[in-house]
């Protein structure tokens, strides 16, 4: 039975988390002293000299996309004096706003690579690691965590620069002074690519360097000097604070959210994203929403209660536009992408009611499944 946390409204089935006394992991951390601002500055500056003293041409890379920690990461990339190059994963399902917030980031004064890999191969691991995996995110995680690394290789760049830690805001990571970095270790544990055996379907296939299952640690191992860093270690990350910054840039934000919380997030791509985390209410028995609401009541933004009354506004139905266009792109009709869905409702908390009907028992509102 599903267990949540007292303080916000995520559950027990979250990965990474963990509950002491009925509050979850995430917002214990947020109470943990984890050190002041002066010796995270220090730190950040010994990093930004090293990044200046070994660059070679560009002082750092920042991966991108069309939302609004992109926008952000780069404002403070050029407000620390940096030179960075910028590069962004073009999802097969790019937004027009996410286009267009792309373009307007641009234009705050970087070069930028718009990388697209082998689309035949794309279309095969994402279909593939859909049915094996429940995921339409797995070969997305992978490029984009291990392109940087090759790309910093290549034009030898000594810093790599990410926005927020996902795992301090979302799972089990505390935020203290020597976590800054995304390192292997980091990906095994985060990475959301679920040991996914990308060789199987590349077969006989040349090496590529984009599709791997663990952030490439044989390459990691060789380019140990290329540095790579969560911003949001180092300045407060807040979704508000960001998204205001962002917004002074050119930053657009959408008329209403896609899914989720927020209208100025999960923007840049129609399909995949959406899909990807509507499949945790298979999983988890939760939605984006949870995670969006449960960061604004540790901002302190809302209460619990008004959060649970959001929550209680919502109908939890599948994204059906963002299927079709996906059983429409990876070829295959919709009974069979509802069935492969199926296959991933996590029987430990979902069962069945009188009436054959699934249903959460022990919800955190009163909902008719």
């Amino acid at each position: 039975m599903m267990k949540w946390c007292k303080q916000c409204i995520l559950p027990d089935t979250r990965p990474n988390l963990n509950f002491k006394n009925n509050i979850c992991s995430i917002c214990r951390n947020k109470k943990t002293n984890t050190g002041s601002s002066k010796q995270k500055l220090k730190i950040l500056k010994k990093i930004i000299s090293y990044a200046k003293t070994n660059s070679k041409s560009y002082d750092c890379l920042i991966p991108v996309s069309g939302g609004k920690d992109s926008t952000w990461q780069v404002v403070k990339a050029l407000e620390l004096g940096l030179k960075p190059l910028t590069f962004t994963w073009k999802t097969p399902f790019r937004t027009k706003i996410g286009s267009e917030n792309l373009e307007n980031l641009k234009s705050l004064g970087v070069d930028h690579i718009d990388w697209s890999t082998n689309l035949k191969i794309e279309k095969k691991i994402c279909l593939d690691a859909f049915i094996k995996h429940g995921s339409t995110a797995i070969s997305m995680h992978s490029t984009i965590f291990n392109l940087p690394l090759h790309l910093a290789n290549k034009f030898k760049i000594p810093l790599i620069i990410w926005g927020e830690n996902s795992a301090y805001e979302y799972g089990d990571e505390k935020n203290n002074i020597s976590n800054f970095k995304l390192d292997k270790k980091w990906f095994a544990k985060f990475g959301v690519t679920n040991n996914y055996d990308f060789n199987k379907v590349l077969k006989k296939s040349k090496k590529n360097i984009f599709f791997t299952t663990s952030y490439d640690q044989s390459f990691y191992k060789t380019n140990s000097n290329i540095l790579s860093i969560f911003l949001g270690h180092f300045f407060k990350w807040d979704p508000e604070l960001v998204n205001k910054v962002a917004r002074k840039k050119g930053f657009k934000k959408l008329k209403k959210p896609q899914i989720g919380y927020y209208n100025y997030a999960d923007l840049d791509d129609d399909c995949l994203i959406p899909i990807h985390h509507w499949m945790k209410w298979y999983k988890f028995g939760f939605t984006r929403d949870f995670d969006n609401l449960s960061l604004e009541i540790r901002r302190g933004r809302i209460s619990r209660s008004k959060a649970l009354k959001l929550i209680n506004k919502k109908n939890f139905k599948p994204p059906l536009k963002a299927i079709n266009k996906f059983c429409k792109y990876y070829e295959i009709n919709t009974k069979k992408f509802f069935d492969i869905a199926e296959k991933f409702r996590n029987k430990k908390i979902w069962k069945k009611n009188k009436i054959g009907k699934f249903e959460i028992p022990n919800f955190i509102i009163k909902y008719d499944f």
